[in-house]
């Protein structure tokens, strides 16, 4: 519920304002401000809203969270208004449109709060009512820079409307701005504590729900290749008993036999499946090939078991100190800024790797197969660029792609040169290159951690560049690790 034009009238009565200093400006949000004021009173916040049904104007009791990035409207007034003085604050009428005349230096503005739960917003405008600029752009209300907005011309008559409102009568000790503040932090709609945290509360829940479905699908998967150790012993037993495999390659002559043997693990006896047209020890050596690639898949499922596992406990570990969190302004900041999505994401797993910087063009580096495979999973996207030098083993490359660009020439020339650097193929000097998009990688079937085969790929053939490299290392990048660069340059 919005406040009515009494309680309006109310709570500038207790405010005070001519008189007060603005010493600070902050819009947390798009529909939320908070002003700084100094005064008689000491100093006190005042909390404006223009949310639907809870657009108001009070004092507030809560200290309103900082914005993660700077927002337009809130910049503006810090620009204008901030360390000026108010003249005046009174509301227009019954009709729930404050105004407040600011002085700074030898230059009034006029500050106009409209709490009206349809179309509420904030203006500053010149003295002759020229709108600078609106909380809210509304064109066709003509609310946008250069526009006017007198509201005193069409004020309504107070009379007609005085007897059907009046001041609720809330719970609560203190001035009615006090009680005010109370009442929408517990009953604000939207942005009430309860509202607030059953909103985080599916966000979160939802995302666990995911990433326990996931974590569902790893287990199958580890259950699968929980056979590994037995092909191992495949591989023994058929090595241990080499002379009764000629008898399995009679069976029948076809494609595959089976050879019996005694189970010197399990005891009893065993049917192993053979090939017939190959020897005891190339079927023994299958077996093998198929532990070794069968203990890699486990040993990754594993790893993605215990960082999805991780990725929970942190999810339930964020909502657990949302849900204890008791300013609601804070709370929604929270909620908006996606708490928790980037731990969601990657479980505050670090990235693998180089990364570099050139304007603002970031570059990726994994230095073996590792790397390369992890970058791959879980931190490149369809749309990135890939290099891999031809014919030589080495690092993967991933130019990070930005809406509505292509990456220019010289970002390519980096990260081809980055490719070449930390391939085999750098002792020549130079190199051929693939390169094509993340989303023209398939994986090769029963392939080696991270090996990839492209299409749609293009190639780029290139000559070593040291100073190109020596301009890169010393380009920063986020949360990167460029040692071996430095040191491979430092004594050029």
């Amino acid at each position: 519920m919005s406040l009515n034009w009494k309680e309006i009238d109310l709570i500038l009565s207790e405010l005070n304002l001519p008189g007060c200093q603005i010493q600070k400006v902050n819009q947390s949000g798009f529909d939320v401000l908070s002003f700084r004021i100094y005064g008689q009173g000491g100093e006190r916040e005042l909390l404006a809203v223009i949310q639907g049904e809870v657009c108001r104007l009070h004092q507030t009791f809560r200290a309103a969270p900082k914005s993660g990035k700077p927002l337009r409207f809130g910049e503006l007034l810090k620009s204008r208004i901030v360390n000026g003085w108010i003249e005046e604050a009174v509301q227009l009428g019954s009709d729930r449109i404050v105004r407040c005349t600011v002085r700074r230096g030898e230059r009034r503005f006029l500050l106009y709060f409209r709490l009206w739960a349809n179309a509420a917003n904030v203006l500053l405008c010149e003295p002759d009512g020229r709108i600078i600029d609106a909380m809210r752009r509304l064109p066709k209300r003509g609310e946008v820079t250069g526009g006017f907005y007198r509201p005193e011309e069409a004020l309504k008559a107070m009379s007609a409307r005085a007897d059907r409102f009046s001041v609720r009568q809330l719970d609560g000790e203190g001035s009615f701005n006090e009680k005010i503040d109370l009442w929408y932090a517990e009953r604000g709609a939207s942005l009430s504590l309860e509202a607030l945290r059953a909103q985080a509360r599916r966000q979160f829940e939802g995302s666990v729900g995911r990433l326990e479905a996931a974590l569902e699908k790893l287990r199958e998967k580890e259950a699968d290749f929980s056979y590994a150790a037995r092909l191992r012993e495949y591989g023994d037993i058929i090595m241990a008993n080499m002379g009764t495999l000629p008898s399995a390659r009679g069976q029948g002559g076809g494609a595959e036999a089976w050879m019996e043997a005694e189970d010197f693990y399990s005891g009893g006896l065993i049917r192993i499946k053979v090939d017939p047209q190959k020897s005891a020890s190339e079927n023994a050596a299958a077996y093998y090939e198929q532990y070794r690639k069968a203990r890699s898949g486990l040993a990754d499922v594993q790893a993605e078991i215990a960082s999805a596992e991780a990725k929970i406990a942190r999810q339930k570990e964020l909502l657990a100190g949302l849900l204890t969190e008791s300013n609601p302004l804070r709370l929604k900041k929270l909620i908006d800024g996606g708490a928790g999505q980037a731990a969601a994401k990657d479980g505050g797993r670090k990235r693998p790797g180089l990364a570099f910087r050139r304007g603002e063009w970031l570059l990726y580096v994994g230095r073996d197969a590792k790397e390369n495979d992890e970058l791959l999973r879980r931190h490149v996207k369809g749309n990135d660029l890939w290099l891999h030098v031809r014919d030589f083993a080495g690092s993967y490359v991933f130019i990070k792609h930005r809406a509505g660009k292509t990456a220019p020439l010289p970002v390519l020339l980096d990260a081809a040169n980055l490719a070449l650097f930390y391939s085999k193929g750098r002792a020549s000097g130079k190199g051929e290159l693939f390169y094509t998009q993340v989303k023209y990688l398939r994986r090769a079937k029963n392939g080696p951690k991270g090996l990839v085969i492209p299409t749609q790929e293009k190639t780029l053939t290139i000559t070593l560049d040291p100073q190109r490299l020596k301009s890169l290392a010393g380009q920063p990048a986020p949360n990167i690790r460029q040692a071996s660069l430095h040191r491979t340059y430092a004594s050029s």
